[in-house]
């Protein structure tokens, strides 16, 4: 018969002296055995002196003091949503104001992406059809002054305008953006 001595989980459940049908024969075997009632004599005396030792209550704050130093990795979406929120004004006021210039914002470089795209054929078409159709209202004396605009212009100018205004739009868009975040991190800080 083969002998072997006892595992360390085997002698953890006799250190801690659990209750159990199992433990019988773990006892037994340490009776007959000088090398693993050795082992047992020492993790007893190991447990008993950590027993002894005095119970300490870490100190307030000890937790967030070592959270600090701890790395945590966020999902990126995660990041991205605190990332977006972080930029949304918390006032009611600023919101409105943030929403608005988002939505100019949007239809002037929409607007001016068409414009483009369609080297202001189509535009100046529908422009010369809105205008034409303020010319018969109170808008008459703005409909001919843009009309008389539009054509001392030229064609390759009028490109050249348009790209200027898209650009300035979107320059003003962004400054515009940063100020709004600006403020609403310094609101919340």
């Amino acid at each position: 018969m083969h002998h072997r001595h006892l595992l360390p989980n085997e002698l953890d459940l006799l250190v801690d002296g659990d209750a159990g049908f199992g433990l019988a024969p773990l006892k037994a075997h340490v009776e007959t055995c000088p090398e693993c009632a050795e082992r047992l004599s020492a993790l007893q005396a190991v447990v008993g002196q950590l027993d002894a030792l005095p119970h300490f209550a870490p100190r307030h704050g000890f937790a967030d003091r070592v959270m600090t130093n701890v790395q945590v990795i966020e999902p990126w979406h995660v990041a991205l949503v605190e990332s977006a929120k972080r930029l949304v004004p918390e006032s009611t006021g600023m919101r409105v104001l943030a929403a608005t210039g988002a939505g100019l914002a949007a239809t002037t470089i929409s607007g001016g992406a068409l414009w483009l795209a369609f080297k202001a054929d189509l535009l100046g078409w529908s422009a010369g059809a809105a205008l034409e159709q303020g010319g018969r209202g109170a808008w008459g004396s703005v409909a001919a002054a843009v009309r008389t605009m539009a054509g001392a212009l030229g064609d390759g100018t009028t490109i050249a305008a348009g790209a200027a205004a898209l650009a300035g739009s979107a320059i003003f868009a962004i400054l515009a953006f940063r100020r709004l975040a600006a403020a609403a991190r310094a609101n919340r800080g």
